[in-house]
């Protein structure tokens, strides 16, 4: 993505959400707006994964979507992760999300197919 605007849209827009929710607002407000951000994240991650093969994208996409599941699981009190949930989760998406990020494309290469650079 060679467009600052762009790049902002996709991924710096939600992870401001993740962030700054996290420490402002009510569980319920976070609980959604944390679900939002994940699966806006997780469907552009699924978008570019099938629109130019970027390997990260295929275990990203998914993995953002189920951590927005857990998001809402965790906002209802249906999977307890104590008292600092908030915090937990945030430290599961990040690393996780990074980790996802960085070690596919180390084994197997950028991207999963030949691509158009134009649609990347």
């Amino acid at each position: 993505m060679n467009n600052p605007r762009q790049l902002f849209l996709v991924w710096g827009l939600p992870l401001l959400i993740l962030v700054f929710v996290a420490f402002f607002a009510s569980p319920a407000v976070k609980t959604w707006a944390w679900f939002a951000a994940l699966v806006w994240m997780g469907g552009a991650c699924l978008v570019n994964a099938s629109r130019c093969g970027r390997r990260h994208c295929f275990f990203t996409g998914p993995f953002f979507i189920v951590m927005a599941m857990v998001a809402v699981l965790h906002g209802y009190e249906v999977i307890p992760l104590g008292p600092n949930g908030w915090w937990w989760l945030s430290l599961a998406i990040g690393t996780g999300g990074g980790l996802l990020w960085y070690l596919p494309e180390r084994r197997w290469g950028r991207y999963a197919r030949r691509h158009n650079s134009n649609r990347c």
